[in-house]
């Protein structure tokens, strides 16, 4: 490794250099001082008018955030729906919210190009329903996504594959030159700063000390910080499709889940999906204020291979929201009163009666 003049020998090394905020072809962009989630906090006061491009985690975060602070915010998104990748009815339930924020949005955009006002301000236009439109903002975020930071690093001399999606790993951390390993950002589809901390602990355990961690076996959970906080982990229904895996899912409406009644936030729910006909986890969806938080009990769960009928063993505190997922238990272990069990309850209760 060359750096700064100095050559550097080693034996194993690991590239970490991360990802950076990605910036979409949009005619006009590259003339536009625009916001990325890296700049975005180094504003000393609020814009009038934010426009916010992408409504992925970061742009639903901030296009809500900057909404609390007073600002009239447009979030624009060229899918269906908001968090495209999240469970539908999940989406659903964040879209309400933002509207009853006062955020603008708009769907199915098309044919996006912006460009400077001579008062300083920015217009975006666009199409969506073949209608033309615009939209005046003050400031603009780009919120779209991660590009891999690989440029510089000259790893064609290195034999070091990569692609625009990052350097290209096998399961065990290593890249095509079997000295070099990846991780964080640079290499993983899971952009988060907690999954970048597990893959760094596996690939110390696998260069220095002849471990087999597998990337594979990484269990990733992951929350979108809105209010309610949208929390995921594994399939949902979509990604079991794709999978061409058979699931059932079982739903607990935060609306009779008491904590969540009490407190007023009853318009989200959690969502267990197993795989059909078993109790084995393969994914979860949480809609709640605390979804973060009580999705790691679904991850544990999944880590450990404990099916969803023996999470409702474990006593959880009343009232809590994490008991919605205890009650999620509940809900696949009266699945397993078929009528035939249920004859042989009848049968021992009237047995036992004697």
């Amino acid at each position: 490794i060359d750096v700064a003049g100095e050559t550097l020998k080693f034996a194993k090394a690991v590239i970490c250099t991360g990802a950076r905020a990605a910036a979409p072809s949009i005619p006009g962009l590259d003339q536009i001082d625009y916001l990325t989630n890296e700049s975005l906090f180094s504003l000393v006061e609020a814009p009038r008018r934010l426009g916010v491009i992408g409504a992925g985690p970061i742009g639903c975060e901030m296009a809500q955030a900057f909404s609390a602070l007073g600002c009239e915010v447009t979030l624009m998104e060229t899918s269906g729906r908001v968090l495209p990748r999240e469970d539908a009815e999940a989406s659903a339930v964040l879209e309400a919210r933002l509207a009853e924020d006062g955020v603008q949005l708009e769907k199915l955009v098309r044919d996006l190009e912006v460009s400077s006002d001579p008062d300083g301000a920015i217009s975006l236009h666009y199409s969506r329903e073949n209608q033309p439109r615009k939209v005046a903002v003050d400031r603009l975020l780009i919120a779209v996504g991660r590009k891999p930071n690989v440029e510089g690093l000259d790893l064609e001399k290195a034999g070091v594959e990569h692609t625009d999606h990052g350097v290209t790993i096998d399961d065990f951390f290593r890249t095509s030159n079997k000295r070099v390993f990846a991780a964080g950002d640079i290499c993983s589809p899971y952009k988060f700063t907690h999954a970048a901390d597990f893959m760094a602990r596996s690939v110390i355990r696998n260069a220095l000390f002849c471990g087999r961690a597998r990337h594979s076996k990484l269990i990733v959970p992951w929350t979108t910080y809105t209010a309610p906080e949208i929390a995921g982990v594994g399939l949902n229904q979509e990604g079991a499709n794709r999978a061409g895996i058979d699931i059932d899912t079982f739903t607990q409406p935060m609306a009779e889940v008491d904590r969540a009644i009490l407190e007023g936030e009853t318009e989200g729910f959690a969502r267990v999906y197993v795989r059909k006909g078993t109790d084995k986890i393969v994914g979860a969806t949480i809609v709640a204020p605390n979804a973060g938080d009580m999705i790691g009990a679904v991850t544990l769960a999944m880590n450990h291979k404990i099916g969803l009928g023996a999470i409702a063993s474990a006593i959880h505190p009343y009232p809590t929201q994490a008991d919605a997922v205890r009650k999620l238990g509940d809900l696949y272990n009266r699945t397993r009163l078929t009528p035939s069990v249920a004859k042989l309850f009848q049968w021992w209760l009237r047995w036992s009666r004697r």
